[in-house]
């Protein structure tokens, strides 16, 4: 697999991962079975690029590109949609998170 293809299977990992965190949201503890089966898909479709990505990129950079990519579409969400704080200290940690990612992707 050349590297440009492990990127982007990454990257749809990390999009998963943003789409089973807000999915435990609406699943209300796995007590509703619709959003409980389509968290539990992202889940698994997650994990499966991210461990196709490994192949062939380090497991340190790619697990922490995969959690950030969660961890900052996660918030952007719960902000955007959820009408979480959105505070100046918040979005520039975001920031510092992006500029993390950015950073480990061309360190590698």
């Amino acid at each position: 697999m050349t590297p440009t293809t492990a990127w982007i299977y990454l990257f749809i990992a990390g999009l998963l991962e943003i789409g089973w965190a807000i999915g435990l949201k609406y699943t209300h503890g796995f007590s509703k079975l619709l959003p409980s089966v389509l968290t539990g898909l992202a889940m698994a479709g997650s994990f499966y690029f991210l461990s196709v990505a490994v192949k062939s990129l380090p497991i340190s950079t790619s697990y922490a590109v995969w959690v950030g990519i969660g961890a900052v579409g996660t918030a952007i969400f719960g902000m955007a949609v959820l009408g979480e704080s959105a505070s100046v200290q918040k979005l520039f940690f975001l920031a510092l998170l992006v500029a993390g990612i950015v950073g480990l992707k061309f360190s590698s």
